[in-house]
């Protein structure tokens, strides 16, 4: 059967995204590193939440759009806040809506998994004021949704 690998290509910064990739979330491993010219990786071979995915040094042609991003559905607040203060510490922005692009360019969505449940419901109007909620948050506060969805 086939698979479906995420492939990540940095300019030259492949090896040290996945290390910081593997500090911040708990179930990560490095499979293989492939050397390169110059003595960097040129491929990693890694694993976050049991995704396999490759990161590459593929030279500054290569640059990450919003139009990409990796989403981490999260159980807690306290999930959502630890991962969104490192992949935004040293050069992180905060974009919108649970987005963030970290240091490295890369697009994350760090959400709540009753995120879906919230503007999803058949009831458009807790649908409705959970998603205006949501549109006026940078990171994601679960309380606050679940107090627009409630009508509170």
């Amino acid at each position: 059967m086939p698979t479906l690998t995420t492939f990540l290509t940095f300019n030259d910064q492949a090896e040290e995204a996945v290390r910081h990739y593997l500090s911040i979330f708990e179930s990560g491993k490095i499979h293989r590193v492939v050397p390169g010219p110059g003595g960097k990786a040129l491929t990693v071979d890694f694993e976050l939440f049991g995704q396999r995915m490759v990161a590459l040094n593929g030279g500054p042609t290569f640059v990450f759009s919003q139009a990409f991003s990796l989403l981490v559905t999260c159980d807690t607040q306290a999930e959502i806040d630890r991962y969104w203060a490192k992949l935004t510490a040293d050069g992180g922005k905060e974009v919108q809506c649970g987005w963030l692009t970290d240091k490295f360019g890369v697009s994350w969505q760090i959400v709540p998994k009753a995120l879906m449940e919230f503007i999803g419901s058949k009831d458009q109007a807790k649908a409705g004021r959970a998603m205006q909620a949501m549109m006026k948050m940078q990171k994601l506060d679960i309380a606050e949704l679940q107090r627009a969805y409630d009508g509170n």
